[in-house]
């Protein structure tokens, strides 16, 4: 990378300022990776996690239910604070520590298969014809035997597929879990997950409720634009931060986070190989894909 080409790129994160000077090819593919990007409410989430984390044990833990739109980054979030919290170690005793558990809900109220969805995160043999007070009792033990503190359900939302015997169930069956060891449970789903917590009034009771919401055009989202611009490995600043360029994106992505890292995502490839080297107005515009409509993005022509 030449001396101006390094004055060039000091809009870029200095981590990534050498991606700048490779071949298009490889700069593209460098977005595609996943990346953090810090935000306000996504830091107030994570410490509300780490809170959980390290509640005292007690005959009635609290709960959490996050919910938000499809797409807004509810997933990476929940994946980021395992990965600064939940990493597995072996303690002193040589005894496995497994912190935090990230399973998914079955595609429907199924007692079964949440034990079996949770199981497979320890990647351990079980039978999946064994009936299900045999599976919970294998989950409660490696949980003990792994000294797990948190367990994190994700796509909460599914279980409202399947009759209100079968939810009632699945939701029996996280309340035990959540007695037998004395652990906290924090869902993650769309609003609509809600709705499960109703299926009895003692779920409700347990269970807070924390909305991730979607952005809204102001300093804070001038301030995301600009922390994004910084890992676009494109030669020339755009300056999305700019309020054009910042309501136009929002109008394009509903200011929801996967939409508008997608849209941005699409304009720095077009901004690469067209040669342009930033995101103006004109390649905003442009885009082929439209706002998303219910979580489905349309595309056109």
């Amino acid at each position: 990378m030449t001396n101006s080409s390094k004055q060039l790129a000091m809009h870029i994160h200095p981590d990534f300022r050498h991606i700048v000077g490779l071949p298009s090819e490889e700069r593209i593919a460098f977005m595609d990776q996943p990346r953090w990007i810090g935000y306000a409410a996504a830091k107030r989430i994570l410490d509300t996690l780490q809170g959980l984390l390290h509640k005292p044990k007690r005959p009635r833990m609290p709960n959490l239910l996050l919910v938000g739109d499809p797409n807004n980054g509810k997933t990476t979030l929940v994946r980021r604070f395992k990965d600064l919290c939940g990493q597995g170690y072996v303690n002193e005793d040589n005894e496995p520590v497994k912190p935090i558990i990230i399973a998914e809900a079955p595609p429907s109220a199924d007692e079964k298969s949440l034990y079996i969805s949770i199981l497979e995160r320890f990647f351990t043999p079980y039978r999946p014809t064994d009936p299900a007070s045999k599976l919970r009792y294998q989950v409660i033990h490696l949980f003990r035997e792994c000294h797990v503190s948190l367990l994190i359900i994700d796509e909460f939302h599914s279980l409202l597929t399947g009759t209100p015997i079968k939810q009632r169930e699945v939701m029996n069956a996280i309340k035990l879990l959540c007695n037998e060891l004395s652990i906290p449970v924090v869902g993650v789903g769309t609003r609509e997950a809600v709705t499960v917590l109703h299926t009895d009034p003692q779920h409700a009771s347990r269970f807070d409720v924390l909305t991730l919401p979607t952005w809204e055009t102001n300093k804070d989202f001038q301030a995301l634009l600009a922390d994004f611009e910084k890992i676009l490995p494109l030669q020339n600043p755009s300056n999305l931060h700019n309020p054009e360029l910042a309501l136009l994106l929002h109008s394009i992505s509903g200011g929801n986070l996967g939409n508008l890292h997608r849209l941005l995502i699409e304009c720095a490839t077009e901004a690469i190989t067209s040669g342009k080297e930033q995101i103006d107005k004109s390649i905003i515009e442009g885009k082929k894909w439209v706002q998303p409509t219910r979580g489905i993005r349309e595309l056109s022509g």
